[in-house]
């Protein structure tokens, strides 16, 4: 991401941390519960996608790329990933995420404050996933480029599809807000991928969503 793109999201994530976990962990009143499982049913659907395609997990290493409050580091900690490091630009989502860990005593996972671009060790993971991430980015290429040099064996992304009823209206909602949001169709998703480099993957269609696995090797 460009810096002065990184710095409208990093604020837009620090003002929403709370409301971004109350939504998973269930913290809110049973109707709200009940309205995000309805209205939020895909994301909730991407987390099983996800974990899903992470198998085995158990001595394996992964990289949370957007780890925001740590849903995906944690749940990876929890089922045995040898280690696991989330990183993410927002601190008060981290703050969340490490407070997280702290409750669970889980001592294979980490967390750090920078966008995967600005890493600068040379270590490589079994597995990286984004999710919930190229919805805030307008050039996702670097972002994929920055990705592919950590993977090992596999890249796990989600994208939020373009023609659907949602997009127009969470783009209002959050551009009056301050924070862009976009949108992609199949043939640029695609297109992406070719210029990233990328020859082997799979996509699949979960509600308003796309979810992607891309193979490494």
């Amino acid at each position: 991401m460009r810096k002065n793109e990184l710095t409208k999201q990093s604020f837009y994530w620090d003002k929403e941390a709370q409301a971004f976990h109350r939504i998973y962990s269930k913290e809110k009143p049973p109707l709200s519960r009940l309205a995000d499982r309805v209205l939020r049913k895909d994301m909730f659907d991407r987390f099983t996608f996800t974990i899903r395609h992470c198998r085995p997990v158990r001595g394996r290493s992964f990289l949370d790329v957007g780890c925001g409050d740590g849903l995906y580091t944690i749940e990876l900690a929890k089922t045995g990933a040898k280690k696991i490091l989330g990183i993410d630009i927002s601190s008060n989502m981290l703050e969340i995420a490490r407070k997280q860990a702290r409750l669970r005593n889980l001592k294979n996972c980490s967390f750090l404050e920078a966008s995967v671009e600005e890493i600068s060790f040379h270590e490589r993971f079994d597995v990286v996933i984004g999710i919930g991430l190229f919805d805030y980015i307008k050039d996702p290429v670097p972002t994929l480029g920055a990705m592919k040099k950590r993977a090992k064996s596999k890249i796990i992304l989600s994208f939020p599809r373009l023609w659907t009823w949602r997009a127009p209206v969470r783009k209002a909602r959050l551009l009056f807000r301050g924070c862009p949001v976009y949108f992609y169709s199949l043939r640029r998703i695609k297109q992406i991928f070719q210029a990233a480099g990328f020859k082997k993957y799979r996509i699949s269609k979960i509600g308003k969503l796309y979810c992607v696995v891309i193979s490494i090797k």
